[in-house]
């Protein structure tokens, strides 16, 4: 039993970086999928299609800067806790890539159509990128309480 709860307290110490890193996996390839569209139908604002498509890259250095907060000696009495904040933030992490990608595809797919509202489509965007910023930071506070 004590290998297994060791073996999550290292699961939780490289968790934010690599569900992170999956999150903007996905959401690049879902912006950049709509950007490659958006090359094919316009004249113009190609690097803007581009730029956007690598706003879910964010969570993957949010991830990185987590795990070198977490990283400590696992033991017994850290391990749950690396274990619940590492996972958590990284799934926090996560799924607001994949949905910042989901909102750039939409901000590219709309601004084809209607250039003038680029920069409100990309509010949506923003936001979700916002709560990233939120799971990021307190993720930062409450890993000082771990125990070293």
């Amino acid at each position: 039993m004590d290998n297994l709860i060791l073996a999550l307290g290292w699961a939780g110490l490289y968790g934010p970086m690599a569900l992170g890193a999956i999150g903007s996996i996905i959401g690049c390839a879902l912006a950049g999928q709509a950007a490659c569209g958006a090359l094919l139908e316009t004249e113009t604002g190609h690097g803007r299609y581009v730029g956007i498509a690598a706003m879910p890259s964010s969570q993957t250095i949010y991830g990185i800067v987590v795990m070198f907060s977490l990283n400590r000696a696992v033991t017994l009495d850290n391990a749950p806790g690396l274990f619940a904040v590492g996972i958590l933030a990284g799934l926090a992490l996560m799924f607001s890539a994949i949905r910042q990608g989901q909102c750039c595809a939409s901000a590219i797919n709309v601004s084809k159509i209607k250039p003038e509202i680029f920069g409100m489509s990309v509010a949506p965007a923003a936001i979700v990128e916002g709560f990233a910023v939120f799971a990021f930071i307190f993720a930062l506070v409450i890993s000082a309480g771990i125990p070293a």
